[in-house]
């Protein structure tokens, strides 16, 4: 269940070209980049000192991407980003000038984006940011999306004018297809995972992924000592364990990656020390997560940035979406989708266990940072395994502070 990181090359810096991509002046570019977005605001960071207290930590410390630039993820800060650097770039290419991020909407750049197509594949989230971001800028879209993806999330894809394709199969028949017909017909694939010889753009969607931690690191008055980030091809839990690493060196904090149980190709490629494809099995409930082979830039950084790999079981995500829709102990109630609290259900996990907190130091004054990835995608899905909807749930938090102001 837990695999402490015994990769030779664990605690060794970052290949400089990992370092750069995810760098101090990347982040501050990316924070100057958002700032000329409307929509643009930082999501909350959310204290659970009743959870802390239960559990025997210091603090806990949930950042809510499900307020991520109205797409209800993270992912919102990757693919988006991505496609709009992009066309940005064609367009100095073509004009032989430097053009800056506050020239989105010029018509030299709408004209130049209306002839470029963008795709990709996705589960879902990060489909949905590159279609927003393909809308902003007024580029063509096509997005690849697998036979495990539900009608719900294509409708929230296509409502950005993409061309939606189904793909028989699970994601990684969907990438593989994506990347097929883009190269046929000379469509530019943003990715969030990466190959041999296909690194630069969901390099680029990593790098669009450091703005959360930098959020986050503004508004922890403490820098954590423990992190539990979900992962399915693992970029985000790449680009914070990778930004960490390059801002804080050996006094990073403990960062554990988490994975379902069924399509956990990070665990397996720790345990045997290179990269691996694991094998298709019965589907999870954390859809988002549902990968089977790791992004080569991702499993590049984690294998030296990340200090333990982890399983939970689709029982674990689902019970932790409960427990946030339902807390106790005077915390908020959040809402999160299948996939947003399983850095949580890891957490928990290991707090149950002493051999499991002694393994990697989680002590009663462990300060902790974790991330809700995504909110309810889903909705309808999420009634279904929460018993109450979205609406419902943020309705709690509204009758909890009308209570603690009449008490």
């Amino acid at each position: 269940m837990l695999l402490l990181n015994r990769n030779t090359d664990h605690r060794a810096l970052l290949d400089a070209s990992d370092a750069n991509m995810l760098s101090v002046e990347a982040a501050r570019e990316i924070e100057r980049f958002l700032a000329h977005r409307d929509d643009y605001k930082a999501t909350p960071l959310v204290s659970l000192p009743g959870l802390a207290r239960e559990i025997d930590v210091g603090s806990i410390h949930l950042k809510d991407e499900g307020h991520r630039l109205g797409l209800g993820s993270f992912k919102a800060l990757g693919g988006s980003y991505a496609v709009i650097r992009l066309v940005l770039e064609e367009t100095g290419r073509r004009l032989g000038r430097a053009i800056d991020a506050s020239e989105l909407q010029s018509p030299e750049v709408k004209a130049i984006a209306r002839g470029m197509t963008v795709s990709c594949a996705t589960d879902g989230n990060h489909g949905r940011s590159v279609a927003q971001g393909a809308q902003l800028v007024g580029a063509k879209c096509a997005i690849f999306v697998h036979s495990g993806v539900s009608d719900e999330r294509v409708a929230a894809i296509a409502r950005f004018g993409a061309q939606m394709i189904r793909v028989n199969g699970n994601y990684d028949d969907s990438v593989a297809e994506a990347s097929r017909v883009a190269a046929d017909k000379g469509w530019i694939t943003v990715s969030d995972t990466s190959w041999p010889g296909y690194e630069r753009i969901p390099g680029l969607v990593m790098q669009g992924y450091t703005a959360l931690l930098s959020e986050a690191l503004h508004q922890l008055s403490e820098p954590p000592t423990h992190m539990f980030v979900q992962a399915g091809v693992g970029g985000v839990a790449a680009s914070i364990a990778g930004h960490f690493s390059v801002l804080s060196g050996d006094k990073r904090p403990f960062f554990t990656v988490v994975e379902p149980s069924r399509a956990a190709c990070l665990f397996e490629s720790a345990r045997a020390g290179h990269p691996i494809k694991v094998d298709h099995g019965q589907s999870t409930v954390m859809a988002m997560l549902e990968c089977y082979e790791p992004s080569l830039i991702a499993w590049r950084i984690l294998s030296r940035a990340a200090d333990a790999f982890m399983t939970v079981d689709d029982e674990d995500a689902i019970s932790i979406m409960k427990r946030l829709a339902n807390p106790r102990g005077g915390d908020p109630a959040m809402v999160a989708g299948e996939s947003g609290g399983v850095g949580l259900a890891g957490l928990l996990k290991v707090a149950s266990d002493q051999t499991l907190r002694a393994r990697i130091h989680l002590g009663p004054d462990a300060r902790v940072l974790l991330i809700n990835t995504e909110g309810a995608t889903d909705p309808r899905l999420y009634e279904e395994l929460v018993g109450a909807t979205p609406a419902q749930v943020a309705a709690r938090n509204v009758e909890r502070l009308q209570k603690a102001s009449s008490s």
